[in-house]
């Protein structure tokens, strides 16, 4: 298709400034100079690895929280308060999954734009996504704080630890605005190609989380005494102090991300903005609500056996969480690093970037796999007292389920590569079939054969079949026919051919457009070269 012809408005050639804009755009994003251009030029095998690297030092110290709150937890309040924290985390992680998908739709419209040099298209993407983001945050907040008492008992959570997981989980609940933003910003960071900045501040969130931690739950010195709420509570105070401090960094380095007060009205919300933010972001988010749904039954049927049970497969859940973080962080990283150069039109890269992250995937996963079975004892230590009747149960089930997480190397890369482009529908349908089609209804269904045996087995046969569907629709899907907005083109042909690489920004008027990227020049967030 002609480049010239094809899209709506003003169109053009790949690598040319957008409106108002007479020369290229170079630096870092979040601070002076604009944007990154590395993820649709440099090497694309040391540009992954540099650009996940971040990514995974965020989820490493995320899952370090989490291991020190399940430390303090199990050790100074009990395997009841210990059950309790699994409980009550399983719903947090089911609430924040309602969030993801927007979340990642606005990663990929912000990347998409980056690529193409839209800087109008970003200011538009951010204030939409900001409105929406704080009036869903309240609400969700606000719901979860009158339901906490429901939410447990539909979960079967056991009597002893109800109190308990009720005190932490309304706390958690206050908490969620201040995770959802935090989390969005992050996410808008990498997809303008800044993996760093949300690095550095997460290591502020989790300092603070940690030193907070033990001081809360045992009342040390001058601090209450909170028990397991103090543990939430710890949480609450390190992402809101962190969030502050990110918001106020992003303005004082002029970051193109964030609203100036002359660009306020862009927080009133673009209807295709808004329009893809939700058709997007809606399925991704079912994705990951089918996930955590699909673990909040298994809780609910781990919790049959009782509290031992229970907290050999929470800290199974844990080790779980360290295997799967390298390639959580490749597959983000792909999102961002394949929707700039759809945004850019480099479609000759997207399946070079997707081989490239299975194969760094399946390599880290396996030895890492490895390892931990090597030194399993040792591992379970750390989330379980030493001697606990808990750590024969979770070696089985480690035995049993463990392995199949290197299938989920091939899985989560293919998905963060078709998501870019706007594919969601089959991606949740896979996950929905996978997950609750298959993965609940054997371990239900096979109890009265296996036992618990059930529930694990459930897990490495839905993760077998999820990496063979996913793979059939990456090789054969229409895919690459998605597009986030209509201001991107058409993209590609059946033959894998590029289509077209121009652009319209039809949400914005070019007089509006240029005047934000004027604006944007003066304030130092993009830097004007001389066109080459």
């Amino acid at each position: 298709m002609d480049a010239k012809t094809s899209g709506q408005g003003p169109q053009r050639p790949m690598g040319g400034p957008p409106h108002g804009m007479r020369g290229g755009m170079g630096g870092r994003p979040g601070m002076r100079g604009g944007f990154n251009r590395e993820l649709t030029e440099g090497p694309i095998f040391k540009t992954l690895i540099i650009f996940s690297l971040p990514v995974l030092g965020t989820n490493v110290l995320q899952s370090l929280s989490a291991a020190v709150n399940q430390f303090w937890v199990s050790h100074t309040l009990g395997v009841s308060a210990l059950s309790a924290l699994g409980n009550a985390n399983q719903i947090m992680m089911l609430m924040m999954g309602a969030i993801f998908g927007v979340s990642m739709s606005a990663n990929i419209l912000v990347a998409q734009a980056v690529g193409s040099g839209n800087l109008p298209l970003v200011k538009k993407v951010m204030g939409t996504a900001m409105t929406f983001f704080f009036g869903l945050s309240f609400l969700l907040s606000l719901a979860g704080l009158l339901l906490t008492p429901a939410i447990l008992a539909g979960m079967g959570t056991p009597v002893e630890a109800r109190a308990a997981a009720e005190t932490y989980l309304r706390i958690v609940f206050v908490s969620m605005p201040f995770q959802y933003y935090f989390m969005f910003l992050q996410m808008a960071q990498r997809g303008a190609g800044d993996s760093r900045t949300p690095l550095y501040f997460q290591v502020v969130a989790i300092a603070i989380t940690i030193v907070l931690n033990p001081l809360l739950i045992t009342g040390w010195g001058p601090f209450p005494k909170l028990g397991i709420g103090g543990s939430a509570a710890s949480g609450l105070v390190g992402q809101g102090v962190a969030l502050a401090l990110l918001f106020t960094y992003l303005y004082r380095t002029h970051s193109v991300l964030l609203l100036r007060p002359r660009e306020m009205k862009l927080l009133i919300p673009d209807p295709e903005v808004m329009q893809s933010l939700l058709f997007r972001g809606v399925p991704m988010g079912l994705q990951m609500f089918v996930m955590s749904g699909a673990s909040v039954v298994l809780v609910v049927l781990v919790n049959r056996f009782g509290a031992m049970t229970g907290a050999a497969y929470f800290s199974s859940l844990q080790v779980w969480t360290y295997l799967q973080m390298p390639v959580m962080a490749i597959g983000a990283s792909l999102s961002s690093m394949v929707g700039q150069n759809i945004g850019a039109g480099r479609w000759d890269r997207v399946e070079k970037i997707a081989g490239a992250g299975i194969a760094v995937g399946l390599g880290i996963t396996a030895v890492l796999c490895a390892l931990i079975y090597a030194f399993e004892p040792y591992v379970l230590q750390v989330f379980l007292p030493v001697g606990s009747r808990a750590i024969p149960i979770a070696q089985h089930i480690n035995l049993l389920v463990m392995w199949s997480f290197i299938l989920f190397a091939i899985t989560f890369p293919l998905s963060g590569v078709v998501r870019a482009t706007g594919a969601v529908w089959v991606p949740l349908s896979i996950m929905a079939v996978t997950m609750i089609g298959l993965r609940v209804p054997l371990a239900y269904f096979l109890q009265p054969f296996w036992g618990q045996d059930a529930i694990w087995w459930s897990m490495p046969i839905s993760t077998v079949c999820s990496a063979i569907l996913t793979g059939l629709y990456y090789r054969y899907g229409n895919w690459r026919k998605m597009r986030m907005l209509s201001s991107f083109g058409p993209g590609d042909t059946a033959d894998g051919q590029a289509g077209s690489t121009g652009f319209s920004t039809p949400a914005m008027d070019p007089p509006e457009a240029d005047a934000i990227a004027a604006q944007a020049v003066e304030s130092g967030q993009v830097k004007v070269t001389e066109a080459s």
